[in-house]
């Protein structure tokens, strides 16, 4: 019971951490992905926000959401006064992190990006599995069901405990790179406290200008963007390390 209690105390802590413009939304006894890891990645997402110097707002605001490995919707916040719409693509975000990663590969939605444009093997993959707008209306309860949602540019990863997938996290509101370095390092404070695992390869973001359909790269958004943390590898080298 007091193991309960303070896992409890400890997610409402993650709650409060931020002002946000948007009520935080949390976890549901439907979600698979534990409650404690959830408030970390919460709570971590506050200093992910930070990187990402060069983006279009100063300072950033942004939403997070998370879903677990069969999609049901976990948790979404806010910072500052995020774009209302980005709620949606950050979720379908999280989605598509978590739709094309296993315990073999690791896919980011920044890696889809050229993968998808016309002429390339996955072309029309954004077609594959639409958000339902359904649950893009705050006020109906979405957590716990599965909203859907494809999203092929810059802001969604997956999320491991060892080599399985638990789910997916979705960052947006700013440039798609902006969302793909918060999302990214957002991960990686969870996985230096050791709340989650690596994943299984790397998933990246590489820039490529321009791209050429069929590569796992991504465009830079307002010129000069690197990768987060550590450079990118090419697709074709990815390995766990």
């Amino acid at each position: 019971m007091l193991k309960k209690c303070r896992v409890i105390l400890a997610f409402a802590f993650a709650l409060s951490f931020v002002t946000t413009t948007a009520p935080a939304r949390a976890w549901t006894q439907s979600c698979q992905i534990k409650p404690s890891v959830v408030a970390a990645l919460l709570t971590d997402f506050a200093s992910g926000i930070g990187v990402a110097d060069i983006s279009l707002l100063h300072p950033k605001w942004m939403w997070i959401a998370v879903v677990d490995r069969e999609g049901r919707l976990c948790a979404t916040r806010s910072i500052g006064d995020a774009w209302p719409g980005s709620r949606a693509i950050a979720i379908a975000k999280a989605s598509t992190a978590n739709d094309f990663s296993n315990s073999q590969l690791s896919i980011s939605t920044a890696m889809l990006y050229g993968a998808t444009l016309p002429g390339a093997s996955l072309f029309g993959l954004n077609n594959s599995n639409p958000f339902n707008g359904f649950y893009n209306d705050p006020q109906i309860p979405a957590f716990g069901h599965v909203p859907g949602g494809i999203i092929t540019f810059g802001g969604g990863v997956a999320l491991y405990v060892g080599t399985t997938v638990i789910g997916g996290l979705g960052v947006s509101g700013d440039t798609a790179c902006a969302d793909h370095d918060v999302a990214y390092t957002t991960r990686a404070i969870a996985i230096k406290s050791g709340v989650i695992s690596p994943p299984v390869t790397g998933d990246n973001i590489a820039y490529e200008t321009p791209v050429v359909p069929g590569h796992f790269t991504h465009p830079t958004c307002l010129g000069g963007e690197k990768p987060p943390g550590t450079s990118a590898l090419p697709f074709a080298t990815l390995r766990r390390r």
